[in-house]
């Protein structure tokens, strides 16, 4: 297959811009367009000084429905609300700002909230961080046997942030809080040293953020390990800046480089997230997944289920159809995580349950390879399977789809049913049982 450049692309049209990003230091202007007056603008900014904030031209001009804003469900993805935290968090940043306080003043009162907020959860920094000798490596994570996440060290920031995103403490500048490394020889060391791992996952962040020659060095180390089959990319940048696959300068030599892993024999799948049918509504996304198809690369999808951005079956069920029609794979719809504004965002297990299930009815079998809702917990990935009623008691059915414990995926469990659980942590054994089969 010979790539071309598309030169057209870089015309006026949206194709051709180049990369521009909107920080905090633009929400005033921004937020006044989405019609808040200044109390609630304000409030925004408090709430900007603790959750990172940044979006881009491309988002901001074709995704955003700003005759809707703030309701539209685009602008809520990407756009802080006040809300997001309790308010008497809210409420001091507000007279910190007011006060014009220091800087310094104004992240210690942030850092203080972010610690309340579970940064990093399931164990992250506790459970999933191997040992390469005596010393921790830092920048990988080994959760489950077969696969090893990498976070390599450009490629822990977004072309743009969502508001649910459960990665957030990657970009709040505290060091403390990052996961990344440079290290690939490192990487090759220990996935070389571990052969039961099949797949390597580069995430962030947003890899794609990265340009050929960054990715290239990170990748291309890896199609000399054997026994490793699958190399996965995780990106929401189909969504927030689908140029990187069209016009951006290195559009062409990403994709070869993608041609490369697949003729080394490696399967290479990106996974991608679309939080909302709009956001494959662009000609361009749609030019940028057929380029990126062509190259013989798998595109999965999966994103969380977000009240009040995509709490619908019907948004599912379109977003599905609309994925399959693009040759894409639907993967996952995970439960919102318990870090950041959870309460903001979440949804009860019960109604993520009947969501999931009204959408899935609604779908071809092609798009019924998705798998959901899926809880990305401490134990493992743990779906909910339904809710039954078992000798005169109503419960929820789950199983692991993923665990530490090799020995627990795909064993059925049962939950007390809760009307109000919104996570793992919130349900009890059911029918008699004292705990769940990974309580320890």
């Amino acid at each position: 297959m010979t790539l071309t450049y598309d030169a057209a692309a870089s015309s006026g049209s949206p194709s051709g811009r180049r990369f521009r990003a909107y920080t905090s230091r633009h929400l005033d202007e921004l937020t006044a367009r989405a019609g808040l007056g200044e109390a609630e603008r304000l409030e925004v900014r408090a709430v900007a000084e603790v959750l990172p904030f940044r979006v881009n031209e491309y988002v901001v001009d074709e995704l955003i429905d700003w005759s809707a804003a703030p309701d539209d469900p685009l602008y809520r993805l990407v756009f802080p609300a006040a809300d997001m935290l309790p308010a008497v968090d809210v409420a001091r940043i507000v007279g910190l700002l007011r006060s014009g306080a220091s800087r310094g003043e104004l992240t210690v009162a942030a850092n203080e909230v972010r610690a309340k907020l579970n940064p990093h959860p399931a164990g992250q920094m506790v459970l999933n961080i191997p040992k390469a000798g005596e010393e921790p490596f830092n920048g990988v994570q080994h959760k489950y046997a077969e696969t090893v996440l990498f976070f390599p060290k450009q490629g822990q920031t977004c072309h743009a942030y969502c508001t649910y995103c459960f990665r957030w403490a990657q970009f709040v500048g505290e060091p403390d809080l990052k996961m990344s490394s440079d290290d690939i020889d490192r990487l090759v060391g220990y996935v070389r040293g571990h052969p039961e791992v099949t797949s390597v996952l580069i995430t962030g962040g947003d890899p794609m953020i990265m340009g050929e020659g960054l990715l290239n060095r990170y990748i291309e180390p890896l199609l000399e390990i054997e026994h490793l089959e699958s190399i996965r990319i995780g990106t929401k940048a189909l969504a927030y800046w689908p140029q990187r696959w069209v016009s951006d300068p290195d559009a062409d030599d990403t994709l070869r480089l993608f041609e490369r892993v697949v003729a080394a024999g490696k399967n290479l799948a990106l996974m991608a997230h679309f939080s909302h049918p709009r956001e494959m509504a662009p000609e361009l996304g749609v030019r940028a997944a057929r380029r990126i198809r062509d190259t013989g690369a798998v595109i999965r999808t999966q994103a969380p289920l977000i009240r009040s951005i995509n709490d619908d079956p019907d948004v599912w069920a379109t977003m599905w159809r609309s994925q399959v029609r693009q040759g894409m794979v639907p993967y996952y719809m995970f439960v919102e995580r318990d870090t950041g504004p959870q309460d903001y965002f979440a949804v009860p297990l019960a109604r993520a349950y009947e969501i999931y299930r009204d959408a899935y009815q609604r779908v071809s079998g092609l798009a019924r390879t998705v798998r959901g809702p899926s809880m990305s917990a401490t134990p493992g990935k743990v779906c909910v399977d339904g809710v039954a009623e078992v000798a005169g008691e109503k419960v929820f059915v789950l199983h692991m789809i993923q665990a530490r414990d090799a020995a627990l995926v795909g064993q059925p469990f049962f939950a007390a049913y809760d009307e109000n659980a919104v996570w793992l942590s919130d349900l009890k054994p059911a029918l008699g049982a004292t705990r769940f089969p990974f309580d320890t």
